[in-house]
């Protein structure tokens, strides 16, 4: 067991993760999800199988959902009707509960040592196409208005090499850079033990810690329960779910 870290610098950046934690994107996921097996007669999502697949770019089209699922048709069509369902409930996105306050809250207040503005920066694995959908709805585009759009970081950027989404650190470095290449000649760069993320998957999570950079976990209710004896692993990004390298990023259990 490691001691709680003390001394950690004053954080100068927030990185935000979008689908499940600022809007209910992941809610109607998994209610479209269930239709499609429905209709197949299949059984909807367990607790457990939404608990993997949340937070995993296109997870409905990997092993995992379709192992379980089972379903009499094929993945590419799965993945087309899949994907229909989706661009006609997107627009339906809204805003979780206090998603907005902590936004504006953040936009204002200034750094802990400098005294200078927190930089807010977005990096979600939604590609253009989905952002779009699910962002346009007044109140959820008022919400991405706290993120300039060349602070948004997502799962399509050419940046983002092929298989490096989360858990990946990528789409958070990228975010870090996208921030740092605002900073005025002569102004500190921001470092990534300057940056504090907020994500509500545990690949997020992972991403983040890899990234080496402070992670604020906020599960869905249901990965909260699913998960409830490796609360503490999650939060180091040591959940052993993700071979992906960068280990020697990952914390220790209650490092702070």
């Amino acid at each position: 067991m490691g001691l709680p870290k003390t001394g950690f610098p004053a954080v100068r950046a927030c990185i935000f993760d979008m689908d499940g934690l600022l809007i209910n994107s992941e809610d109607i996921i998994g209610h479209s999800t269930n239709q499609l097996l429905e209709k197949y007669g299949r059984p909807p999502l367990t607790r457990s199988i939404q608990a993997q697949l949340m937070g995993v770019a296109d997870s409905t089209n990997g092993d995992i959902f379709h192992n379980w699922a089972k379903l009499p048709i094929s993945r590419e069509q799965f993945a087309r009707e899949s994907s229909e369902g989706m661009r006609l409930r997107f627009p339906d996105c809204r805003p979780l509960p206090g998603a907005e306050d902590i936004l504006s809250s953040l936009s204002r207040a200034r750094n802990a040592s400098y005294g200078d503005t927190i930089q807010l920066a977005l990096a979600s694995s939604s590609k253009t196409s989905g952002y779009e959908l699910k962002t346009s709805g007044p109140e959820s585009k008022r919400l991405m208005s706290f993120f300039g759009s060349d602070r948004r970081v997502l799962g399509d950027d050419p940046r983002v090499r092929q298989g490096r989404g989360k858990p990946a650190p990528d789409i958070y470095l990228l975010a870090l850079q996208s921030l740092n290449s605002g900073i005025t000649t002569g102004g500190r760069a921001i470092l990534p033990s300057e940056c504090l993320v907020f994500e509500d998957s545990i690949a997020g999570v992972e991403a983040g810690r890899r990234a080496g950079m402070r992670v604020v976990w906020v599960p869905h209710p249901d990965v909260a329960v699913e998960y409830q004896p490796m609360h503490k692993d999650i939060l180091t990004g040591r959940s052993g779910r993700f071979t992906v390298g960068d280990d020697w990023q990952l914390g220790e259990i209650d490092d702070g």
